[in-house]
């Protein structure tokens, strides 16, 4: 064999390996909504080289790979497989049913209370500087019996405070403060009230709500501190 037929029987071999190879390629349409990164012909299909090698274009970057789309998977896995994890290119697993929709449970609505505080006024419900009470005082609690109470399907608690004014010693006034929550517990407890239900407390003169210049005279300051002396009642439970 001449050195020329030589040359043509490569150069024939060469040109048949080639159209081998083109033949087995396949084309890679690529979903052309958005940035693309390859250069692709009027079919959508990725442009190639003659090594079969996608074409990239000046956008091209690993991002920009990953995310255009040849069908369910990135152009990237069939391009540049390299640049993609593997769980990228496998094939999606079909999707588990949708579980059942739970049931509604209907949220019972919050039960309504009778929560509400009430202040008696210690001149109206105590004689000055003491603890017995007073007619006025007992028909206000008969009141706040017969209105309030009587909306609570039952009574939870009652905390009942007393207060006096700032004329005396803390510990006289502490006594005091005492003395007169309890006369008013023992007057709920002879109305029917349990006594279990109901604590009792004094504050004392730690608690004031009005001030007075001493300088009023004692009478008059007297009647200037009445807001302080007080007893407030605080009762909780169930609304009917």
């Amino acid at each position: 064999m001449t050195a020329a037929n030589l040359r043509l029987t490569t150069a024939a071999l060469l040109m048949i390996a080639g159209f081998s190879a083109m033949a087995q390629s396949k084309d890679i349409v690529v979903d052309p909504k958005g940035e693309v990164p390859y250069a692709i012909d009027q079919r959508n299909v990725v442009v190639k080289s003659g090594a079969d090698l996608c074409w990239r274009t000046g956008y091209w970057t690993p991002g920009s790979a990953g995310e255009a789309k040849a069908g369910a998977v990135p152009v990237a896995c069939e391009c540049d497989k390299d640049v993609v994890g593997a769980d990228k290119c496998a094939p999606a697993a079909a999707a588990a049913p949708a579980p059942a929709p739970a049931a509604v449970v209907a949220t019972p609505p919050a039960p309504k209370k009778c929560d509400f505080s009430v202040t008696l006024h210690t001149d109206q419900t105590f004689a000055f500087n003491k603890a017995v009470l007073s007619p006025i005082a007992k028909k206000n609690l008969d009141d706040v019996i017969s209105t309030k109470l009587a909306t609570c399907a039952e009574v939870s608690s009652i905390i009942i405070t007393g207060h006096t004014d700032r004329l005396g010693t803390q510990s006289y006034n502490q006594k005091l403060s005492e003395k007169r929550a309890e006369a008013v517990q023992a007057y709920l407890v002879s109305k029917g009230i349990k006594a279990d239900l109901i604590d009792t407390m004094g504050a004392g003169k730690t608690q004031p709500i009005q001030s007075c210049n001493d300088k009023l005279g004692r009478k008059k300051l007297i009647e200037c501190l009445a807001p302080n002396r007080r007893v407030t009642l605080d009762v909780k439970g169930p609304a009917k």
